[in-house]
């Protein structure tokens, strides 16, 4: 569980996004021949969403393992981690692809955490510029 008032929050909530942004990465490219019937969602899509998710991860795991969290580098994952969601959502939205309802189950829940995890560095930011 994340402690709120710990002086490592940010950087445990990094290094979950690293692990997370790792492992979608991995189900994404790994998986997509197997996911791309149950989701609806193009082949080229899941594998090419899955590749992006690698150097982003590393720049992820990067900062999070930095003595000093470099403010401009979190505030880069952030707002990375804000355009995946709403560019989530617009894939849906648009009309670009029509996925299954487990397509758009999928495309939803993974839109929120990556919100979430946007949500909890921009807090963490915010905390850390208050204690300092």
């Amino acid at each position: 569980m994340l402690n709120l008032q710990s002086p490592h929050f940010l950087r445990r909530v990094l290094l979950a996004d690293a692990a997370t942004c790792l492992a979608t990465g991995l189900l994404l490219t790994l998986g997509a021949d197997v996911l791309q019937p149950l989701l609806g969602l193009p082949q080229a899509l899941l594998c090419e969403a899955g590749m992006l998710l690698y150097p982003f991860a590393a720049l992820v795991l990067f900062t999070a393992t930095r003595p000093q969290l470099p403010r401009m580098l979190v505030w880069v994952i952030v707002i990375s981690n804000a355009l995946w969601a709403f560019d989530s959502a617009m894939l849906l939205l648009a009309g670009w692809v029509t996925p299954t309802l487990p397509g758009k189950a999928f495309v939803v829940v993974q839109a929120l955490a990556v919100a979430l995890f946007a949500e909890l560095e921009f807090f963490g930011l915010r905390r850390q510029a208050a204690v300092a």
